[in-house]
C-alpha cells in the first residue's frame, strides 16, 4: 500500500493512490486520443468540404457513448454475468457503487474441479475509476468504426446508430474477453483490445459501409486531406495517447504496465518504418499518409500482446503489421472485387480489422509464459515459441478473432437495418455535392476549391465581416 490506514473518509484501507492516480492518467490519455486525436485526424485527413462533419461524427459518438455507458452499458460490459457472452445491465451513477473498491465480480476463475484458479480482480482504486477508464475504451471504439463512414453518412442515422451499436456489439465483446465471459475464461489473450476495440471495429466499419453506401464518384475519385500537418497532430496525440489505451490494462502501476508502454512504441515505430520503405521501394515517394497508417497499424497490432511479449518479439511485429496490412491495403484491395466494391473510407478494415486479427494471432504465438502469468486467469498460458499449450493457444486466438468477427457482421447488419426502417443512412445527394455547409450549415475553412458547389446567393465573396482595403489580387484572389 503506498501509506497505512484511514487518512479521512475519502481515503480507505485499501485505496492506492499511486494506482489510482495513474488509471485516471490513462484513462485521460485514451480520452485525449478521441478528443481533440481522432476529431483532429478526422477532420484534418479527410477532404475539405467534409471537415466538419468528419470531425463531428466522432465528438458527438464520444458524448453518446459516455453518458449511455454509465446509464446501462458499463455492467452490461463487466457487471454480473447475465448469459457467457453478456453481463446485465444497470446504471453505474449511485454513490454507493461509485465509490466502493473496483472489482469485476464475473472474473474468478476456477479450475475444472471446482478450485480456485484465479481470484476476482479488484484494483485497489474506487469502481468511479473504472468505470471511467473502461468507458473511454467503448468511445473510441465507436470512433473508430466512424471512419470507414466519412464523407457521406447521414448524421441523423449516426445519432440513432451509436448507442445501438455499443450496446449490441460492443458490450459482448467487452464482457466476453475482460469481463468474466466465456473467451476470458477459455483463455484467449487480448491485453488492451486488439479484438474487442480493433477488430469489432474495423469489422463493423466495413460492414456498415456496405450498408450505407459509397460516397459520391466525384469524392471516391479524387479526396485529398485538407491539412496534412494537422492531420499529423491528431496522429501524434494518438500514438502517445496509447501509453494510456496499453499501460493502463494491468489496472495497476506495475511492472507489466510499463513492459506494455515500452512494446507499443517499439513495435509502433518499426511498423511505421516499415510501412514507409515499402512504399518507397513499390511507389518510389514516402507517404506522409503512409507513414501514419504504418503508425496505426503497428499500435493496432501490438494491443493484445502489449504485455505479453518480450521486446524482441515486438519488433518481429512491427515488421509483420507494417507489412501484411500495407500488402492488403496498396495490393489486395485493388484485386478483390469485395474490398474495391465497399467504399471503407480511411481504410479501417486494413488498418483495425487485419491488424487486430494479425496481432491477436501474434500473440498466441509470442506471448511469454512468466509476463503471461502477471495478467491472464489461465495459468500456464503461453505462446507457440514456448512449446507447452502453446500450439492450443493460437487456436484459441483463432476462435476467439472469429467470434468477434461472425458476432459484428451479423449483429451490425441487423442494426443498420433497422435503423434504415427509420432513416435513411445515406445523405441525399445534394448533401453529397456540397458537404458541411449543406448538413450543419458551417464550414472549416472559409476558402473554395476542390469541386465543391459554389452557391453564390449564400457565399459572398468573403465569408467573415472583415472589411478589406484593398481588394484581393493574384493567387488570393477567390474565384
Amino acid at each position: 500500500m503506498a501509506y497505512e490506514g484511514n487518512l479521512s473518509a475519502s481515503v480507505p484501507e485499501w485505496l492506492n493512490k499511486g494506482d489510482n492516480a495513474w488509471q485516471m492518467t490513462a484513462a485521460t490519455l485514451v480520452g485525449l486520443q478521441s478528443v481533440p486525436g481522432l476529431v483532429i485526424l478526422y477532420g484534418s485527413v479527410v477532404k475539405k468540404k467534409w471537415a466538419v462533419n468528419s470531425a463531428f461524427m466522432a465528438l458527438y459518438a464520444f458524448a453518446a457513448v459516455v453518458l449511455c455507458w454509465v446509464i446501462w452499458a458499463y455492467k452490461m460490459s463487466f457487471g454480473d454475468k447475465l448469459l457467457p457472452f453478456w453481463g446485465k445491465a444497470g446504471p453505474a451513477l449511485g454513490q454507493k457503487y461509485l465509490l466502493k473498491q473496483a472489482a469485476l465480480p464475473a472474473t474468478t476463475h476456477y479450475h475444472k474441479d471446482g478450485s480456485l484458479e484465479t481470484a476476482m480482480i479488484t484494483p485497489y482504486y474506487p469502481m468511479a475509476t473504472m468505470v471511467w477508464f473502461q468507458g473511454v475504451f467503448a468511445a473510441i471504439t465507436v470512433i473508430l468504426l466512424a471512419g470507414s463512414l466519412l464523407g457521406r453518412m447521414n448524421i441523423r442515422a449516426w445519432m440513432m446508430f451509436v448507442p445501438l451499436w455499443l450496446t449490441f456489439c460492443y458490450t459482448v465483446g467487452a464482457f466476453s474477453l475482460w469481463g468474466g465471459g466465456f473467451l476470458f475464461h477459455w483463455g484467449v489473450m487480448d491485453y488492451s483490445g486488439g479484438y474487442v476495440i480493433h477488430l469489432s471495429s474495423g469489422i463493423a466499419g466495413f460492414t456498415t459501409a456496405y450498408w450505407v453506401g459509397p460516397r459520391s464518384k466525384r469524392d471516391r475519385e479524387r479526396f485529398p486531406p485538407n491539412n496534412v500537418l494537422l492531420m499529423l497532430a491528431g496522429a501524434g496525440l494518438l500514438w502517445l495517447g496509447w501509453a494510456g489505451f496499453n499501460g493502463g490494462d494491468p489496472y495497476a502501476a506495475n511492472t507489466d504496465s510499463s513492459m506494455a508502454v515500452l512494446n507499443t512504441n517499439i513495435c509502433a515505430a518499426t511498423s511505421l518504418l516499415v510501412w514507409t520503405w515499402l512504399d518507397v521501394i513499390f511507389f518510389k515517394k514516402p507517404s506522409v499518409i503512409g507513414a501514419v497508417q504504418g503508425m496505426i497499424t503497428g499500435l493496432v497490432c501490438i494491443t493484445p500482446a502489449a504485455g505479453l511479449v518480450q521486446g524482441w518479439a515486438a519488433i518481429v511485429m512491427g515488421i509483420l503489421s507494417g507489412s501484411v496490412p500495407w500488402f492488403t491495403m496498396m495490393i489486395l484491395h485493388k484485386r478483390w472485387t469485395l474490398l474495391h466494391h465497399i467504399d471503407d473510407t480511411l481504410g479501417v478494415f486494413h488498418t483495425h480489422a487485419v491488424a487486430g486479427y494479425l496481432g491477436g494471432i501474434l500473440t498466441g504465438i509470442f506471448a511469454e509464459p512468466q509476463l503471461s502469468s502477471l495478467f491472464l486467469p489461465v495459468t500456464n498460458s503461453r505462446g507457440a515459441v514456448y512449446g507447452g499449450s502453446g500450439g492450443i493457444q493460437v487456436l484459441k486466438q483463432l476462435a476467439g478473432g472469429a467470434f468477434i468477427i461472425g458476432w459484428n457482421a451479423v449483429v451490425t447488419s441487423i442494426i443498420c437495418v433497422v435503423v434504415r426502417l427509420v432513416l435513411p443512412l445515406r445523405m441525399p445527394e445534394e448533401e453529397l455535392l456540397i458537404g458541411d455547409d449543406a448538413v450543419h450549415g458551417e464550414e472549416a475553412y472559409a476558402l473554395w476549391g476542390d469541386g465543391e458547389k459554389y452557391d453564390s446567393t449564400k457565399h459572398g465573396l468573403y465569408s467573415d465581416d472583415t472589411h478589406h482595403q484593398w481588394p484581393s489580387s493574384g493567387a488570393t484572389q477567390v474565384v
